[in-house]
């Protein structure tokens, strides 16, 4: 026989974290387990396989369902709440090491009353320089007073080779 996926430890951890079942005014459909829901999320995440491909011969019911659940927990805070209860039972065993941990503006709240970072001053728009027109005064093939020829087309073109 296999191992189980979510073994009786690990149940009676996550359990007590799990949020009550929501009641039935109308009855319906038995509710699937959540031990039977979890084992199924389990397997999809660490199989990688698509929800609706979870196999129903597990007992864990549809792939939505195990999806529903987990969105469900996911919202309730369950995911949160079990991390800090095995950081804590790490902490108490003095199984963590510390040495490579780090932290990051998000976990650490800003101190209330810090200076604020100076106003950025705003610097007026100015025209950038012209890759394909610029003029240079010794490189120019045209006298001053001559118009440098144009793009022309239709009339305009045939009376300008005209001249």
């Amino acid at each position: 026989m296999s191992k189980p996926l979510v073994s009786d430890e690990l149940w009676n951890t996550i359990a007590p974290l799990l949020p009550p079942e929501p009641p039935k005014p109308k009855g319906g459909r038995p509710r699937v387990p959540d031990r039977a829901a979890l084992t199924g999320i389990v397997f999809v995440l660490r199989s990688g396989i698509p929800w609706d491909l979870l196999p129903h011969e597990m007992g864990c019911g549809s792939g939505v369902t195990c999806w529903r659940r987990l969105r469900d927990w996911q919202r309730a805070g369950v995911w949160h709440r079990l991390h800090e209860t095995l950081l804590d039972r790490l902490g108490a065993a003095g199984q963590l090491d510390w040495s490579r941990a780090s932290q990051d503006s998000r976990s650490v709240p800003a101190k209330k009353g810090a200076r604020r970072p100076g106003r950025t001053r705003r610097i007026a728009a100015s025209q950038a320089a012209s890759t394909s027109s610029w003029s240079s005064g010794k490189a120019s093939h045209w006298r001053k007073n001559s118009r440098p020829p144009t793009c022309r087309t239709g009339a305009a073109a045939r009376r300008w080779s005209m001249r």
